[in-house]
């Protein structure tokens, strides 16, 4: 029993095989019960006349009795002949039954055992593993979700060695700079004076704040996080946005301001994590806009949601780098954001959790380098 309950195709062959077993036994008991009551009622007739033609007494009884017995003779033959005929036939069709069920049960198992042996290559690692589909029954459509599955624990496996390699790589950069400045104090070729502290000060703080961005990125990525969600005036969101980032559009002498309609509705959002994400689009804009430019924050309402945008005058995105650009650690310039001290690449990912998780959307215009960028997200109004 052990053996069998183990066996998918042999369940399905043995199913096969009772349900012809109960069709054939119901048809055999049904024979044998109607036939004798079928046959003495269609052979009534027969027998009346062959009793009428017979006028004498003696005559007509030994016609009556001559007929009754040549029909018990009649009908024993005619039953041995159709049970031997249905004999023949039963035999016949459970051949045929079995193996028709045998393919069946072969075409049914067939693609689940393909599946099981995927599913065990994926999890030795082979996770271009794949199952061919055909059809468009439930066991195809299995088929097609374990494609899927397989695709996206490929797609994240990717990711994570991707983000292994970025990670390492961010890590690194700051501490060769501390590693350099250090050794070059060790054997005299910097001098130990304040702008040699500063730089390595400024390394480590890099490097601080790369681990809190990573921290951070896990956090939202696994949604570890609540929300407070609560009603939340929009003119409060950006003066804060403004105050946070003032001092660093002055050091750059960068025109920072805002364009708000006094009639705007409040939001349902969670105060802290979206000036967070403000805070975050208007730092990434400061940072790549050149001396002399401009960056607004401005929202507008559409329906029943408020559309927030940072808009400004820097060096712009390419066409081809737009749909990447919410992408953890991708960056349009990589060598240029490395050099001047720039983010790490993953601001833009947490931004755009955040919104998600708040069901907004977030996402990103510019009509290409060199002419400015528009970042912007929505949220529900809501008092």
């Amino acid at each position: 029993m052990n053996y069998i309950r183990a066996r998918l195709g042999l369940k399905l062959f043995l199913s096969y095989l009772v349900v012809l077993l109960v069709g054939v036994s119901v048809i055999w008991i049904a024979i044998q019960i109607a036939t004798p009551r079928a046959y003495v009622r269609h052979l009534a007739f027969m027998e009346e006349q062959m009793g009428a033609g017979f006028m004498n007494g003696q005559g007509q009884g030994q016609g009556q009795g001559q007929g009754r017995g040549m029909m018990a003779d009649f009908y024993e033959n005619f039953q041995a002949s159709f049970n031997e005929a249905l004999l023949i036939a039963v035999f016949a069709a459970a051949v045929i039954a079995v193996l028709v069920s045998w393919l069946l049960s072969r075409n049914i198992v067939s693609p689940v055992q393909a599946m099981m042996s995927a599913s065990q290559r994926i999890s030795e690692g082979h996770y271009d593993e794949r199952v061919n589909t055909q059809g468009v029954d439930e066991i195809a459509q299995l088929a097609t979700r374990f494609n899927q599955m397989a695709s996206q624990l490929e797609q994240v496996e990717t990711m994570r060695r991707q983000l292994i390699g970025d990670v390492t790589h961010e890590l690194r950069t700051p501490l060769t700079s501390i590693k350099g400045y250090m050794e070059g104090l060790v054997d005299g070729v910097l001098p130990s004076n304040t702008e040699t502290f500063n730089q390595i000060h400024n390394e480590a703080d890099r490097l601080s704040r790369l681990v809190d961005d990573l921290q951070e990125l896990s956090r939202v990525e696994a949604k570890a996080y609540s929300l407070d969600v609560r009603s939340v005036s929009v003119s409060s969101l950006v003066q804060t946005t403004l105050k946070r980032l003032s001092p660093q559009a002055t050091a750059k002498r960068i025109t920072l301001r805002s364009n708000l309609p006094s009639d705007l509705e409040p939001v349902h959002a969670d105060e802290d994590r979206i000036t967070q994400v403000l805070v975050n689009l208007a730092a990434n804009a400061i940072q790549y806009t050149p001396e002399g430019g401009e960056v607004s924050i401005s929202a507008a309402q559409h329906g029943n949601e408020i559309y927030f945008s940072v808009k400004d005058t820097g060096i712009g995105i390419p066409q081809e780098h737009l749909a990447n650009i919410f992408t953890r650690f991708y960056r349009v310039d990589k060598s240029r954001s490395r050099n001047s001290g720039g983010g790490s690449g993953i601001g833009l990912t947490i931004a755009r959790h955040i919104v998600e998780a708040h069901g907004g959307k977030i996402w990103v215009k510019s009509a290409g380098e060199g002419k400015g960028s528009t970042f912007s997200f929505s949220l529900k109004a809501g008092r």
